[in-house]
């Protein structure tokens, strides 16, 4: 069986951690700035993890 390539669209978004944890960024994030509050953006920073179902699917896509 040939080897799967890595989803290059994913590999872009989202983070493995060494535990296995799938880390994603906050979306609402790239424009419209202005009118969003400031806790609101603060709210935004750092990143978020990912639960439920798609952490198979995405663990798929990565080749991890």
């Amino acid at each position: 069986m040939p080897k799967l390539k890595t989803h290059s669209g994913t590999k872009k978004r989202i983070r493995l951690t060494k535990t296995g944890k799938v880390l994603r960024r906050h979306s609402m994030r790239s424009h419209f700035l202005q009118k969003k509050s400031a806790a609101r953006k603060r709210q935004m920073t750092g990143f978020d993890s990912v639960t439920g179902k798609n952490v198979k699917s995405i663990k798929r896509n990565l080749g991890a």
